[in-house]
């Protein structure tokens, strides 16, 4: 007989952001440390988090580079098991591993504009639809609707399937979450997931 999911008020959810890239489409710098209104991509993300409609209970930082820069930002900074920078796939693995809650909520560094009622709409989903992940959607410039999937809730008892996954060579997230209960979950605004991936991206963000 399965317990029944605790609602939402009572959810505890952890929360990991994602800045362990080599920053490959920013001339090799470390994108979550990059400034926008004066502040760094990384401290946008969690204070995204902090203003979410469904509470986050502990937030922490997946990077690989400039540890101490980070960590100077209060927060627990985890780097990847692997040292090959094996992708998102390898910051998903580590904040399962130490996510001291149920549930886990990945978004990335670059998307300093995520809706703040991300956390709240793919719990909701993941619970209603007894799912194991649930990933944000939404239209891109062509109007087509698409998986956002580095903007997604989990939960942490998939980390021994990830784990394997990742040791057979395994590093699309498509591939590993199509060997489970997956649900996308519609956001409207393409603009709130637009990601800052080149230095024109800035620019043309203002």
């Amino acid at each position: 007989m399965h317990s029944k999911p605790p609602a939402l008020e009572n959810m505890k959810l952890g929360a990991v952001v994602l800045a362990g890239g080599q920053g490959s489409r920013m001339n090799g710098v470390d994108k979550g440390l990059q400034l926008l209104q004066g502040q760094s991509l990384v401290m946008h993300a969690v204070q995204r988090l902090q203003a979410q409609s469904l509470a986050v209970a502990f937030i922490a930082i997946n990077a690989n580079r400039h540890l101490s820069d980070y960590q100077a930002l209060g927060f627990d900074v985890w780097p990847d098991a692997q040292a090959d920078f094996a992708g998102p796939l390898a910051g998903f693995l580590v904040g399962m591993t130490h996510c001291p809650h149920p549930y886990l909520l990945i978004v990335p560094c670059d998307t300093p504009f995520f809706p703040l009622n991300l956390a709240e709409q793919l719990v909701q989903a993941l619970q209603s639809q007894g799912a194991d992940i649930a990933m944000a959607a939404a239209p891109q410039d062509d109007g087509v609707v698409r998986r956002q999937p580095v903007f997604c809730v989990l939960k942490v008892t998939l980390r021994d399937s990830l784990q394997q996954f990742m040791a057979e060579g395994g590093r699309k997230i498509g591939s590993w979450t199509a060997l489970h209960h997956t649900v996308e979950v519609p956001f409207e605004d393409p603009l709130a997931f637009r990601n800052l991936n080149t230095p024109e991206d800035f620019q043309r963000l203002f």
